[in-house]
């Protein structure tokens, strides 16, 4: 296996517009950023799988089958005793996004659930911090990224900042950090680098975050591109310019681009990595963010290898 994620699988309530009368419209989407990941590697040429749990429902069937089409080995899709989880998606005029969760059953996968022969033989192990606010899922995923860590795997996080999910920042910055040491990996927005390192200076950032072990550093920059610190050089790889339909997803859609070319190098995806490869890579996930955002929801947005080697641009 080349991605497995593990995390919150969900149905996003993604707003499509208003009708005539101005009543906000909603369409169901599947997503959960973990899931979104694994959704968007495969799609563009990785072989991924998923663990999560889902509700004994028709959300949960519906996210089962979702991931099956897209490639996506859900053998760790647990089925719980808790409805399936939504996220109520809100869009405003520029395509920026608003959240409110109704937690389910994502937050019920236990460290018991987590195949530690699947995790060993997995090139990565990626995981958000939504599944780090509460609940055993919070045990499973540190159990699932200290178990690729100690034998030798890479591990790939977003700490993906939802300030709903969590009692205060104070308290999302403690545990948005405590996985660091098993990380080699992360994609982070501009606005969440403050909550891990305590500033907001992009080279002093990334600085703090590899001296503390991270190898490879990506600070996601919106339609600006992306902030890349690797090997102890730092540049900033252009983004693409869309007509923006909604942002959902992207950030999700590149950096499963990226574990899907990292992977795609055959061997340990960082060993022997050098910049000019990596800008290469870094622009092939900027494009699929790029098509992502100019598409609605988020992993019917995604693109194929298929378009984006066809040269397809948004």
């Amino acid at each position: 296996m080349d991605v497995t994620a593990i995390g919150e699988i969900l149905i996003d309530l993604t707003q499509t517009g208003v009708n005539a009368a101005g009543v906000p419209q909603f369409s169901a989407n599947p997503g959960g950023a973990p899931a979104n990941v694994a959704v968007a590697a495969a799609r563009l040429g990785a072989k991924s799988a998923f663990w999560g749990k889902v509700g004994d429902d028709g959300f949960g069937a519906y996210l089962r089958k979702v991931m099956a089409d897209n490639g996506v080995d859900a053998s760790g899709l647990r089925t719980g005793s808790q409805p399936t989880t939504m996220a109520v998606v809100s869009v405003d005029e520029t395509g920026e996004r608003s959240f409110r969760f109704l937690r389910g059953a994502d937050r019920d996968i236990c460290p018991e659930e987590v195949d530690e022969d699947k995790v060993l033989k997995s090139k990565i192990l990626h995981f958000g911090s939504v599944s780090l606010t509460a609940g055993m899922c919070r045990s499973a995923t540190i159990f699932a990224a200290r178990t690729a860590h100690k034998n030798g795997g890479l591990v790939s996080y977003d700490p993906n900042y939802r300030s709903a999910l969590w009692a205060n920042q104070a308290e999302a910055a403690e545990w948005m950090t405590i996985p660091l040491p098993l990380v080699d990996i992360i994609k982070l927005a501009e606005e969440e680098l403050p909550l891990l390192t305590g500033v907001t200076d992009l080279e002093e950032g990334t600085r703090i975050l590899e001296d503390r072990g991270l190898s490879l550093i990506m600070v996601t920059l919106g339609g600006e591109g992306v902030f890349c610190r690797w090997k102890g050089e730092t540049w900033k790889q252009p983004g693409v310019a869309v007509k923006v339909a909604d942002t959902n997803g992207a950030g999700d859609t590149f950096l499963g681009a990226v574990l899907s070319r990292l992977c795609a190098r055959g061997g340990r995806p960082l060993e022997g990595l050098e910049r000019a490869e990596l800008e290469d890579i870094l622009t092939f996930a900027n494009r699929a963010a790029a098509i992502t955002c100019s598409r609605s929801g988020a992993i019917p947005a995604m693109p194929t290898l298929a378009e984006l080697e066809g040269g397809r641009m948004p």
